[in-house]
């Protein structure tokens, strides 16, 4: 019989994984020795922080990043094709949401296996839960182009693409970026346009912010240097 693929939500960032992850989750994770990750040094910090039922040494835990081949993928299966079950971890959050996950869920339902879905954090939900804007339709872009003139491109087309549906539009950006992000966001966007932005979501400094452009424009800057945000444009 083949194993199942559970794909596990991680924290977001430095705090105690049962303060965040249900007891399922923490207690499914314990219990494998096989795992695909994003980053093999973090998923070790996370099995220690999770007290695992296996000794470290034992636990085998291959990397899936954007660096992985496509060809590649499949071959990480390996150990649920075998009969054991295999865990799916992200550096943070959710699996398969803003990082190469999904391609491994892919081809485990190509090849038949079980896929099995674990509660946890998702900073895009709890963001958007926060923010006080369209829930029922929204949208979530990744990161925004890097450059300044395509930036604001890609800004105005989703600040006219609310303006058009009303749907949410959700965004990422490396933390270092953030403060460069806004900046863009306040000087693009329409002055009635909602712009919340969620910082260090589920940690003792978590800040969530959402005022219109008209009023980031008045209002001093919150630091948001180095520190995880999700970044949500809506209307109330």
């Amino acid at each position: 019989m083949k194993g199942r693929l559970f794909v596990i939500p991680s924290t977001l960032g430095l705090v105690p994984p049962d303060a965040v992850l249900p007891r399922r989750t923490l207690d499914v994770a314990r219990g494998l020795t096989h795992f695909v990750a994003e980053t093999p040094k973090t998923t070790r910090r996370f099995f220690k922080e999770i007290d695992g039922g296996s000794p470290l040494r034992s636990v085998d835990i291959a990397e899936l990043s954007e660096h992985t081949p496509r060809e590649r993928v499949a071959q990480l299966l390996q150990p649920a094709l075998s009969g054991a079950d295999l865990g799916l971890i992200s550096d943070a959050g959710c699996p398969g949401i803003a990082d190469p996950g999904a391609l491994l869920v892919a081809a485990a339902h190509r090849a038949g296996i079980e896929v099995v879905p674990l509660p946890g954090s998702s900073a895009i939900m709890l963001a958007l839960m926060a923010s006080g804007l369209n829930g029922q339709a929204f949208a979530f872009h990744g990161y925004l182009p890097v450059k300044p003139g395509a930036r604001a491109n890609a800004i105005k087309t989703l600040d006219d693409t609310l303006t058009r549906s009303g749907a949410t539009q959700i965004f990422i950006e490396t933390p270092y970026r953030n403060d460069a992000i806004v900046k863009a966001v306040v000087a693009t966007c329409r002055g009635s346009t909602q712009f919340c932005v969620a910082v260090d979501l589920t940690l003792a400094s978590e800040q969530v912010i959402s005022r219109t452009i008209a009023a980031w424009r008045d209002a001093a800057r919150p630091a948001l240097a180095k520190r995880p945000a999700v970044f949500l444009l809506g209307r109330p």
